[in-house]
């Protein structure tokens, strides 16, 4: 009997009250849930507006140590009550450090893991060095129970190197909660068809699915453009939102399919690590 995994992706705006986006979440849960879906993908920092747009440290205090986080101490037990697993994508404290973070919550509503941001963006509208230390956890893989499941956060997701990455760790699906839209300083500038592009690439290079999600909404002059989507081993679109609906998007993957077919093309049996050293050096 085949392996499948049916997965969502939700997409949302969000305003300030933390308790209010939680519940959208929860919410939007629960009808992805209904319509199969067994891991589901919250957008990056929902429990707010992205903050990052300016630099403005009353924000610290809306970051929480990631176990006692508003957002995980309210859905983890919800990932249980439905046997879901949940990425949920947090702003956390620890000591006296900030993270961009994400908490993988297995469908019994256990912790399997904290992953921390690598990639920090820093520029106009998407101010987030100001904010957030690079993690320092490594790119993290995780065995749950629809499947091992790869996290990059927004900006990591237009590094190859961390797909690929999460990819030697074993993963079968990647996942990247997201928070992007307008480009502040450019807004002719619009980025929605490369962002699509990039992990598209990621799905072709690997022979694997990639599910992204975003918000929506204009924050403060800020547009971000939803446009969340699933797409499948060979870089096909099989789930897809426009850029303005609140809702989900959700798709079924035949995991041994996709093993069978990436074992078939040989991308992993041609690699030359031994040839890729230039890429590791700093310069």
């Amino acid at each position: 009997m085949a392996r499948t995994v049916r997965i969502a992706v939700l997409q949302a705006a969000f305003g300030e009250d933390i308790n209010a986006n939680i519940a959208k979440v929860e919410a939007l849960t629960r009808d992805a849930a209904k319509d199969g879906a067994q891991i589901i993908l919250p957008p990056e920092l929902f429990q707010g507006p992205y903050f990052c747009k300016t630099e403005d440290t009353a924000h610290f205090k809306t970051a929480y140590p990631y176990k006692e986080h508003p957002a995980v101490t309210a859905l983890a037990p919800l990932a249980g009550e439905l046997g879901v697993v949940l990425p949920l994508s947090i702003f956390e404290k620890a000591g006296q450090e900030y993270y961009n973070s994400l908490v993988a919550v297995d469908a019994d509503g256990a912790l399997l893991g904290l992953y921390r941001k690598s990639h920090i963006p820093d520029g106009p509208g998407y101010e987030e060095k100001f904010y957030f230390r690079p993690g320092n956890t490594g790119f993290k893989v995780w065995d749950t129970r629809f499947g091992k499941l790869g996290v990059g956060i927004c900006w990591d997701q237009w590094f190859p190197e961390a797909a690929r990455a999460m990819m030697m760790m074993g993963a079968e699906v990647l996942f990247y909660p997201t928070a992007i839209g307008a480009e502040p300083e450019n807004p002719s500038l619009d980025t929605r068809n490369r962002w699509r592009r990039a992990m598209t690439g990621h799905a072709v290079s690997n022979i694997v699915p990639v599910a992204a999600a975003n918000r929506i909404g204009d924050e403060d002059g800020q547009l971000f453009y939803g446009s969340s989507f699933i797409v499948d081993d060979g870089g096909d679109m099989i789930a897809d939102m426009s850029r303005e609906e609140e809702g989900f998007a959700a798709a079924t993957i035949d995991l041994d399919r996709v093993a069978e077919q990436r074992a078939g093309w040989g991308f992993f049996r041609d690699r030359r690590p031994d040839l890729y050293e230039r890429i590791s050096r700093i310069s």
